[in-house]
């Protein structure tokens, strides 16, 4: 699936926010995205994050990532190891499916404010004298 340029644009904004600590910011562009685009917006946003942190350098195939004792962690670090599989395997029906069960069970805001912190987490790690 190929972002949209909005979409891009969108999840840098996120990005820039959760680099500079801005919690409250993140959850602020998320929603500014739903109230324009809606939850299909939404989630072009979070696939644009999963790209950040999975990378543009990954070889087609079956990807099994490794996350020990991901059973044991909190709802949003689970949803957030499952949607970034989904990524890594192209498998934005399972992606899609990972959203809508966050969002129905009262979760997607979290997710998303996880996601948003592991893709900065990422990023600083990969460039940090960029940073």
């Amino acid at each position: 699936m190929e972002p949209s340029a909005g979409a891009s644009r969108d999840a840098a904004e996120v990005l820039r926010r959760a680099l500079a600590g801005q919690g409250a910011a993140v959850a602020g562009a998320f929603d500014a995205v739903v109230d324009r685009a809606g939850m299909a917006g939404a989630y072009d946003v979070a696939w644009c994050l999963a790209a950040a942190t999975v990378g543009g350098d990954l070889a087609p195939g079956a990807w099994s990532l490794d996350f020990p004792d991901i059973e044991d962690a909190a709802y949003e670090a689970r949803w957030v190891a499952r949607f970034l599989s989904a990524y890594a395997n192209a498998d934005a029906s399972t992606g899609a499916a990972l959203f809508r069960a966050a969002q129905a069970d009262g979760h997607l805001s979290n997710c998303l404010h996880t996601l948003a912190g592991s893709a900065a987490a990422t990023v600083r790690r990969r460039v940090p004298d960029r940073l």
